[in-house]
């Protein structure tokens, strides 16, 4: 066995994995294999093979658990909000509202009946199942996302792509609600006298207006403060590099939280904002890859750590009914409700294959999880809760992340194929879809 004989181990072993974290993006581009795989692999084999190491429960220290996948989750936000090129607009983002408001609910629907039928959980646990399995990942789906800002003021995202990272974007903050009332339910029990008004009138009105509120002022602010007028002739803002963005994602957050709103709401509402003020200014990709930078350091923190616990015995819990719950879930719950939402739009069916079969569950999932435990009464399945959550999100890194890459290959070189073709154009529905 190796023994840690000084703190060198440690931090060359940070070393690496900064190195491997700026190199496997780029090196691992076109192979179908993503770089999640790998970290989650190494962490894995890591803890496994190092018995010295710290065990990395997260039922046992839930409240790193909490932290660590929080600050994940609101810096992807951030990242997320800053690629998008698509101005917003209620008809222009339709394929978005569809997915929050039609796959999203039967998602949670099918989550919830799975926990309580299936998997014998209580009230309380089904519901929190259901709130933690609902979020798409901006975190760990950057393969099928939009990768960046573009300088262009008439570029658009393709349908796909930008289906996937706007609704992870606005679903993590949206899963709140319920996982507030999952806790509720926690502590109060099933009847809704105990829980029912405050959830609504506080958990949903407020915390959701707040957020939305809160995300439209710090964005507003910080583009008017640094993208016109005296900062923008003095160069300042070119000075800034990435800060500007890293001060919207924690400015959004805190104020928000301050205010008992919805911080991921608020972060990811703050970016598109801020996204929108000087459309075309250079400065939005620099601030965008000053962020996708720090996401990524702490995505592998996130991996290495998961890998760990899964080796130390996160999934022992499970058994073959868990394993089928999470299978059904991945293949067959959020392809059909991605299906069921986009139907009747003008989205081509490749892309709607494509939207409807990437639903990648992530970090997002694993704060919840997190956040709920450490807040509510869950004792009985708190072990089980997490096995059944972590299965799904190595799941969906392993699965997602190999179909990624010959998945878009595929819808990108149908759509320059088509392209091609006379009288084809960009609109065509079976190529991109871009306008609902």
């Amino acid at each position: 066995m190796i023994e840690f004989e000084s703190s060198g181990v440690v931090y060359a072993a940070i070393g690496l994995a900064t190195l491997a974290a700026a190199v496997l993006p780029w090196a691992l581009r076109r192979a179908p294999v993503s770089w999640p795989i790998v970290f989650l692999g190494a962490g894995a084999t890591a803890f496994a093979l190092l018995p010295q190491l710290p065990d990395p429960d997260p039922v046992r220290y839930e409240s790193v658990a909490v932290h660590l996948t929080e600050i994940c989750v609101i810096v992807s936000l951030m990242g997320a909000g800053l690629a998008l090129n698509r101005p917003f607009s209620f008809r222009t983002w339709g394929t978005t509202w569809r997915l929050l408001a039609i796959t999203m609910p039967l998602t949670m629907l099918a989550a919830g009946l799975l926990g309580w039928w299936a998997l014998g959980l209580g009230a309380a646990g089904a519901v929190l199942l259901a709130a933690v399995l609902a979020p798409t990942d901006p975190v760990l789906a950057t393969d099928v996302q939009v990768n960046r800002p573009l300088v262009d003021e008439g570029a658009e995202d393709d349908q796909a792509r930008f289906a996937l990272t706007s609704e992870a974007g606005l679903n993590d903050g949206l899963a709140f609600p319920f996982t507030y009332a999952a806790i509720a339910i926690s502590l109060a029990g099933v009847a809704p006298g105990g829980w029912l008004v405050e959830w609504v009138l506080l958990d949903v009105l407020w915390r959701l207006t707040l957020g939305v509120l809160g995300g439209l002022a710090v964005g507003w602010l910080l583009g008017r403060l640094f993208f016109s007028g005296v900062p923008a002739a003095k160069r300042l803002t070119e000075n800034l590099q990435g800060f500007v963005a890293l001060a919207a994602v924690f400015l959004a957050y805190g104020a928000t939280e301050l205010a008992e709103g919805y911080g991921f709401v608020a972060v990811f509402v703050a970016a598109a904002t801020l996204r929108s003020t000087e459309r075309g200014h250079p400065h939005h990709e620099v601030m965008h890859s000053f962020v996708e930078q720090i996401e990524r350091l702490l995505t592998v923190a996130v991996l290495v750590l998961l890998g760990g616990a899964v080796a130390r015995g996160l999934l022992a819990p499970l058994g073959w009914v868990e394993v089928g719950v999470a299978a059904l879930f991945l293949l067959v719950v959020r392809p059909v409700a991605g299906w069921i939402g986009l139907t009747g739009s003008s989205t081509g069916p490749r892309e709607r294959a494509v939207v409807a079969f990437f639903g990648v569950r992530g970090v997002g999932s694993l704060y919840y999880v997190a956040y709920a435990l450490h807040e509510g009464d869950f004792t009985m399945d708190a072990e089980r809760l997490w096995a059944v959550v972590g299965l799904v999100v190595v799941a969906s890194v392993v699965l997602h992340g190999v179909a990624a890459t010959p998945a878009m290959a595929w819808l990108d070189g149908t759509r320059r194929r088509l392209a091609g073709k006379p009288g084809s154009s960009s609109e065509d529905p079976e190529v991109a879809g871009t306008r609902a």
